[in-house]
């Protein structure tokens, strides 16, 4: 069992500009834990705690040894505390700095004409349990816990100040519906373009996955249409096809597509337009993706150009051993239909799995379609989705690029 903290309850001095008010409580945590927090992580679990009662989105002092911090409780998740600041609450003047800092780090996707991209991201920009992602000007922010709601209205002003930013909105989930509330400037549209390295892509800021578009296999992209010229390609999961989009610009002659989502497939369609493109030479089918790749091994399809990139197959540690049984399959089946000589891509964004582990998972899917693999490409998250050294858990990205060849 692990060691559990001791409340104490004392009085501070309120911090000019916060969102607290001055009389605090005191988490005192195990000195087991002064070490990785000190480094930086920015949780504490509950099961770490013993007792506590408050309202969530209060802000509490937490100490573990010599070490202290100022972080938000949370009285319904797994993570009972997010850690924001080492010296005080945090204020206007703190948010402002933090979101300086993360919008200087993607100045080259700005210089490169990318409109698209994730300005802020949780953990690794100090920011645990919150994300923003930019869309042509629109700010689109998530929060992912009701605790950290006290801290929107200043990120949304913080935002706003930045160049160029139109607008800033709340995506927000309401039972199966999901709506835009709008906080600062413009009213974000619907449906937005951006432009990623020249390539025009649709999002659907209301019905799309995320908050409209996976900015985190940008540069997988580029690469994919960087190889595609003269080649057949399969693109599994293809959501609104960005993947797809960028072989047919980089010269693929086929291009299939397949989603399990109808709407998602259809989405492609204004993709194609967009871009200009000539939809003969794309194929969009709406099926399951396991479905698909079983009958298509029997009719003995091949491609030259396969792209894997399911969702998470795991949503805790509990699942991980169904999501590595379902990555085998998948990973198998895909290699089956990958042309000997062919490249295929596999993408995982399970967190629980890590960058070897998968590369494990592939070695058991080449195996058991008796191929080998030579891996040429291997990629974690682009510099819009950092990683912070004390935050592992923050990198859950993998995509990893091989040539599938003949035992001989």
């Amino acid at each position: 069992m692990r060691e559990r903290a001791v409340i104490f309850e004392k009085d501070l001095k309120v911090v000019k500009g916060s969102v607290i008010a001055q009389h605090m409580k005191e988490l005192r945590l195990p000195e087991s834990l002064t070490k990785s927090l000190a480094a930086g992580h920015p949780w504490v679990y509950r099961d770490h705690i013993r007792e506590f009662q408050a309202p969530a989105g209060t802000w509490v002092k937490v100490k573990a040894g010599t070490f202290e911090a100022f972080g938000i409780w949370d009285d319904e998740s797994a993570i009972a505390v997010r850690i924001f600041s080492v010296k005080a609450p945090v204020d206007q003047a703190w948010i402002n700095a933090r979101i300086g800092e993360a919008y200087a780090l993607r100045k080259p996707l700005r210089d490169a004409g990318v409109s698209g991209y994730r300005l802020v991201f949780g953990e690794a920009d100090q920011f645990p349990g919150i994300v923003v992602d930019l869309y042509a000007g629109h700010a689109i922010l998530l929060n992912y816990s009701k605790s950290l709601g006290s801290l929107v209205p200043m990120l949304a002003e913080a935002v706003m100040a930045l160049p160029g930013i139109l607008g800033v909105s709340l995506r927000k989930k309401q039972g199966d519906s999901v709506e835009l509330r709008p906080l600062r400037g413009e009213v974000a549209p619907e449906q937005v373009v951006v432009s990623e390295y020249g390539m025009l892509l649709n999002a659907d800021l209301i019905h799309g996955q995320k908050t409209g578009l996976f900015f985190d296999h940008r540069e997988n992209r580029r690469f994919v249409g960087d190889i595609a010229a003269g080649k057949s390609v399969l693109n599994l999961f293809s959501y609104n096809g960005g993947f797809s989009i960028a072989a047919l610009r980089g010269g693929a002659e086929r291009v299939v597509s397949v989603d399990i989502a109808a709407p998602a497939v259809r989405a492609i369609d204004t993709n194609l337009e967009l871009n200009k493109l000539d939809s003969k030479k794309h194929e969009g089918i709406a099926a399951d993706v396991f479905d698909y790749l079983q009958k298509a091994k029997n009719r003995g399809e091949k491609f030259d150009l396969v792209v894997c990139d399911p969702p998470s197959f795991a949503r805790n540690q509990e699942q991980r051993r169904a999501a590595e049984k379902a990555y085998r399959r998948v990973n198998s089946l895909a290699m089956d239909l990958t042309t000997p000589g062919g490249i295929f891509c596999a993408a995982s964004c399970t967190s629980q799995i890590g960058p070897e582990p998968f590369k494990k998972l592939l070695l058991e899917s080449a195996r058991k379609s008796r191929v080998r693999f030579q891996i040429v490409r291997e990629e974690g998250q682009p510099f819009d989705h950092p990683v912070s050294i004390a935050h592992e858990e923050g990198r859950y990205l993998k995509f990893v690029a091989g040539r599938v060849l003949s035992r001989v």
